[in-house]
């Protein structure tokens, strides 16, 4: 007995492929869109594009510090508004953060402005200076001029970030002629809710500086005039081994799990400070800090744009 055809998926009416797609994601409805030209059409509807943007985004944007006229005056499609926000963060409450929307997932991105971390000694001009650079996306930036305290700070509510989600925090920076310091300890980080226990990260913000300690076969375990012995001489660590498990002699190595420094498409670096998992209906406030506090040395040229906190692995 033949087999009935149940029916031909381009006798579908546009709005229930519309409604089918806006049950993906916007990864997948791009890809359909090359597939077939029905659903290409049905791609570009607000009906698609408003179940991907994140359902406070109005609030979110009407927040803006240049207004959100441009985006909120009707004139544009959803998808526009979804793609200007992937491509173009928006600062918001006062320019003390900025969002934009991860492109794969239309998860929400947030970055903390470095005004608005809590950064020791930051209010102090013989420390740190505030600047502006015209490649940061915030109005100042801070810049590190001398400081053996390192330590930052910052805060995030978890009701603002995308629920069932896993988030990695990101110190964005970049580093100007005459930075050092922060080859002689690595620094420490950790993500989590207040309140409670942190696991706890090995950061190396100077790759390279570590690389010629290594090749100098020294590694000093404070400062030059505090590795000297009764006699005034240099001490060598060459067998031995401190808390981080890192080897001090000629062959310096750092625990596996460390994070280290990348590029960014921006110009700017990045090293991950940690991550967590957002649970949907659990509200808290997210703590992320990274410190440098047991080398004992002095530390410069360090500028912090801020603390990105972001999806991680969407793509």
């Amino acid at each position: 007995m033949a087999v009935q055809s149940c029916g031909d998926i381009h006798a579908l009416p546009e709005d229930c492929i519309a409604n089918a797609l806006s049950l993906t994601s916007p990864k997948d409805a791009c890809r359909m869109s090359v597939v077939a030209s029905m659903f290409r059409a049905a791609s570009q509807s607000d009906a698609v594009w408003s179940r991907f943007l994140p359902s406070d985004y109005r609030d979110i944007i009407s927040r803006a510090v240049d207004g959100s006229d441009s985006l909120l005056d009707g004139s544009r499609s959803k998808k526009d508004i979804y793609l200007h926000l992937c491509d173009h963060p928006i600062l918001i409450d006062d320019g003390r953060k900025s969002f934009s929307l991860e492109k794969w997932s239309g998860k929400k991105c947030f970055m903390v402005a470095a005004r608005e971390l809590f950064i020791v000694w930051a209010d102090t001009p013989q420390y740190w200076q505030w600047v502006s650079l015209p490649q940061s996306r915030f109005p100042e930036v801070a810049e590190l001029l001398d400081v053996c305290w390192f330590e930052i700070r910052a805060k995030i509510d978890t009701n603002l970030l995308s629920p069932g989600t896993n988030y990695a925090a990101y110190l964005v920076f970049t580093r100007k002629s005459g930075f050092f310091g922060f080859d002689f300890k690595p620094a420490e980080s950790q993500v989590s809710i207040l309140g409670h226990e942190a696991q706890k990260r090995t950061v190396c913000l100077d790759p390279e500086g570590v690389q010629r300690r290594r090749r100098m076969g020294l590694f000093y375990h404070h400062t030059p005039h505090d590795d000297e012995d009764e006699d005034g001489d240099n001490q060598m660590y060459d067998e031995e081994e401190d808390e981080y498990g890192m080897d001090l002699g000629p062959n310096i190595e750092y625990p596996k799990d460390t994070e280290f420094p990348k590029q960014r498409d921006d110009g700017w670096m990045e090293v991950e400070l940690g991550e967590y998992f957002v649970k949907s209906g659990h509200d808290g406030e997210l703590d992320i800090s990274l410190m440098e506090v047991k080398g004992g040395n002095w530390k410069s040229g360090l500028i912090i744009q801020g603390i990105e906190i972001r999806p991680k692995n969407c793509k």
